[in-house]
């Protein structure tokens, strides 16, 4: 695949789907059902990592014992959720917007296909993509830069023809690793000024606050 424009890349839990309370959740119940419970604010920090650092950052030398099946639970967990997960307003009419413009759009997440599954139903948007990303795509996960690199693969551009859109802050320093400028949406809870201090490139608080500035952003002039 090529794009003549530019692509935007767009990262799911957080900045499409309002999901990322309930990782917290499911990462603090199992972590509890494994004896070893963690603090919820420190479970939101590691969100959008990926999991294998997640549970290195929160486990520490207990990772090794009881990282699967924490990992296992987790799953689980977040299964019975899956129902409570939605979409973000003005999600739909972002990616046809971008489509509009000409632009590339790859769904760029390294969730597992249980998850990836869970995502795509609710955001009822696969005619709005040109290709998603999914974990066997991926060797390491955020905020290592494989993810943003094998999604310019499939977008079929290089880095300086693209612009990534996320929530957290290992999506931030994933990008910069990669050479993409990265915009952030204050959807997953962290706030303007640290994703700024990350590297975020523009700052909005929500993709329907991206949508409403879109010919100004930095995505606007991409595809200028």
């Amino acid at each position: 695949m090529t794009s003549s424009s530019g692509a935007v890349l767009l990262d799911a839990d957080g900045t499409l789907v309002d999901s990322t309370y309930l990782h917290v959740s499911a990462w603090s119940q199992a972590f509890a059902q494994v004896g070893h419970p963690v603090d919820a604010w420190r479970v939101h920090r590691c969100i959008g990592m990926g999991s294998d650092k997640l549970l290195a950052e929160l486990l520490g030398d207990r990772a090794d014992d009881v990282g699967g099946p924490a990992k296992d639970a987790h799953s689980e967990i977040y299964a019975g959720m899956s129902d409570r997960i939605r979409r973000f307003a003005g999600v739909h009419e972002l990616l046809r917007a971008l489509r509009e413009r000409g632009l590339t759009v790859v769904l760029s997440t390294s969730a597992p296909p249980d998850e990836l599954a869970h995502i795509r139903r609710a955001l009822d948007a696969d005619d709005l993509f040109d290709a998603v990303t999914a974990d066997e795509d991926v060797e390491s996960a955020k905020p290592d830069p494989d993810l943003v690199g094998t999604a310019l693969k499939k977008a079929g551009v290089p880095a300086d023809r693209a612009v990534f859109v996320g929530d957290a802050v290992w999506d931030v320093e994933a990008c910069r690793r990669a050479g993409v400028p990265c915009l952030g949406v204050r959807t997953g809870g962290i706030d303007s000024a640290e994703l700024r201090d990350a590297g975020a490139v523009e700052v909005y608080r929500d993709v329907s606050d991206l949508l409403a500035r879109l010919d100004d952003s930095a995505i606007g002039r991409l595809a200028g």
